[in-house]
């Protein structure tokens, strides 16, 4: 269980934008988000939300397109190109504000059973299921929201070796080949991971467009 406290922000940060709608329509929607994404139906009783800022980033949400539009000249199905979402839980407000300004980037996670972290990125599937220690109660933190189009999916086996697995050409995700298992905290929170990454030229992308940062949470 954990509980978000309120975060407070005098000014909208760097990269941030309050959305024309009302505050408590954006904290609404994006709780409804939540709530839809979650593992364990029990966790809707042990989370609390605060306050969400929409993020405001041309650049990121025209690469997403771009990215949709190529993959549907290279002949990828409807479900394919699907935006979903999926989830970042931080411990530091700056950081949570970092990947909201710069994006996801490669060398960001210090998971590697799906592929090399060094060539793609990890994101949470479900939204509490965001760190494979168990929440105490009073656990603190603040969560992205990211609109992600999974492309092509290829389900693995989980690799623990020192040599990590390599994004799969014709492919644009990874994800576990076994369910989330629910007792075990660590092995749910790493079998229900997306491994994303954005292959071009022969070279892996350091922010795959696929991923866009959308809404802020605490």
């Amino acid at each position: 269980e954990g509980i978000f406290p309120a975060g407070f922000f005098p000014f909208p940060p760097a990269g941030l934008a309050a959305e024309p709608e009302e505050p408590s329509s954006l904290l609404q929607r994006a709780v409804a988000v939540l709530h839809s994404s979650y593992l364990d139906s029990t966790s809707q009783d042990g989370f609390q939300y605060s306050q969400a800022i929409l993020v405001e980033n041309d650049l990121f949400l025209s690469e997403l397109k771009a990215f949709a539009r190529a993959k549907e000249a290279a002949g990828y199905s409807q479900e394919e190109l699907q935006e979903t979402f999926a989830f970042l839980l931080f411990d530091k407000e700056e950081e949570a504000k970092e990947v909201c300004q710069t994006g996801l980037r490669v060398n960001s996670s210090s998971i590697s059973t799906l592929g090399d972290p060094a060539k793609g990125v990890y994101i949470s599937k479900y939204s509490d299921c965001l760190h494979p220690r168990p929440w105490h109660h009073g656990k603190s933190g603040y969560i992205v929201i990211c609109k992600l189009i999974k492309g092509k999916v290829r389900a693995i086996a989980e690799n623990s070796t020192p040599t990590y697995t390599c994004p799969s050409p014709g492919y644009d995700c990874h994800v576990s080949n076994h369910g989330p298992t629910k007792s075990s905290p660590c092995q749910a929170f790493e079998q229900s991971q997306y491994y994303v990454y954005e292959v071009s030229g022969g070279s892996t992308a350091e922010r795959p467009r696929q991923v866009c940062p959308y809404i802020f949470l605490a």
